[in-house]
């Protein structure tokens, strides 16, 4: 990738890092990017709107969520309606998915509303402010938890994330002369720019051979061993329930394949994509596709099991067809907004839209074979 100049704030920071102490690895970069405490794109005094810079499963319609509690309602009963239930949500933001969770629940299951405790986890000061105003009642209330870390302990519950683990650092790594080297981060007078060095942890190389994947020369890839700590962090905090993981990836084998040639990262700015990760530090998303075996693998080391994996399609039709997709629509609306609501769910469940290209990956812990409604075929 050639240079561009980046005049932010937080470039001017970065750049004197690396004059001071050298090369930064790409992973130290995107973390600065996305996590400076002042300047970062989550922490920023505009991270509470700039949300809106990307489009999540949430923002379609309020059936995401609708279902997502009729999920957890299942997880409740099959862990023999425990109380409290802890729902502890990754990256909850501003608390849109939060909102329709528990008015959903409140309204349409109150026996889980009663039993329901909602944790919401985010790191952003500022999105965390939004979210406390958003949600006041509940939180006096305390049927809601905001929070800046997972809970070391959870008794009973699920811990459940919706496009989190996309967002989280990752290395760059390319293939040279059939060697893996890692992609760093320079500065010079144009700006930032790559620069090729040792990868710095050898393990990477040994799960690349694990799994059977051979890069092609040229090839690059990322690798997020963030994710991997956040879920061995997760399998430790949770004594009994489920890990449900909604995001776009793939298993490491089709992840790390030809299709992906350049990778998957991307950076995003005003809903436009583009590889220009040195754009605008701070200014603009920064994400990577998942790799879902290294979530699997991950959690097996902390005590998970594998329940099951469907796209998001498969999971969001299963839990609907039972009532024929009565959650879609509130009672009273005209035809011209139930039309649009089932337009809406064209997006979350059609191919074309986000139904394929978003997975759901489902981990258990404590419970003997459960059989979940969204993991059942069609």
């Amino acid at each position: 990738m050639q240079p561009r100049l980046a005049g932010t704030p937080l470039a001017e920071l970065l750049a004197a890092r690396i004059r001071e102490g050298g090369s930064l690895p790409f992973a130290s970069y995107m973390a600065e990017c996305l996590y400076h405490p002042q300047h970062g794109y989550y922490n920023s005094p505009a991270a509470a709107h700039r949300i809106r810079d990307y489009y999540t499963s949430v923002d379609v319609h309020p059936v995401f969520g609708r279902l997502l509690a009729r999920q957890l309602a299942e997880m409740w009963e099959i862990l023999g309606r425990p109380r409290p239930f802890l729902a502890a949500e990754l990256g909850a933001a501003t608390g849109a998915l939060a909102a329709q969770i528990l008015d959903f629940t409140a309204r349409a299951l109150p026996d889980f509303s009663a039993a329901l405790r909602y944790v919401a986890v985010e790191q952003s000061a500022v999105r965390r402010r939004a979210l406390e105003q958003r949600h006041a009642a509940s939180l006096a209330s305390e049927r809601l938890f905001s929070v800046d870390v997972l809970p070391p302990q959870i008794p009973a519950g699920c811990v459940f994330s919706n496009e989190f683990f996309d967002a989280l650092p990752v290395r760059r790594l390319i293939c040279m002369q059939g060697q893996l080297r890692e992609l760093h981060v320079t500065s010079g007078p144009a700006g930032f720019a790559d620069h090729v060095g040792p990868p710095e942890d050898p393990a990477i190389s040994e799960y690349f051979a694990r799994e059977g994947i051979a890069l092609e020369e040229g090839q690059q890839v990322e690798v997020s061993p963030a994710a991997g700590d956040w879920m061995g962090e997760i399998g430790r905090s949770l004594q009994r329930g489920f890990v449900l993981t909604i995001d776009y990836g793939h298993p490491a084998r089709q992840l790390y394949n030809q299709h992906h040639f350049r990778g998957t990262l991307l950076a995003y700015r005003d809903h436009r994509a583009e590889e220009n990760f040195y754009a605008a530090p701070g200014q603009q998303d920064l994400t990577a596709h998942v790799d879902f075996t290294a979530l699997e693998e991950a959690g097996a080391r902390a005590g998970l099991e594998k329940t099951g994996m469907v796209s998001q399609a498969g999971f969001l039709l299963a839990l609907g067809r039972g009532n024929d997709f009565a959650d879609l629509c509130e009672p009273g609306e005209s035809e011209t907004v139930r039309l649009k609501s089932r337009l809406q769910l064209k997006t979350l469940i059609y191919p074309e839209g986000m139904g394929e290209t978003f997975s759901v990956l489902v981990q258990h812990k404590g419970v003997a074979d459960p059989r979940l409604t969204g993991l059942q075929p069609l």
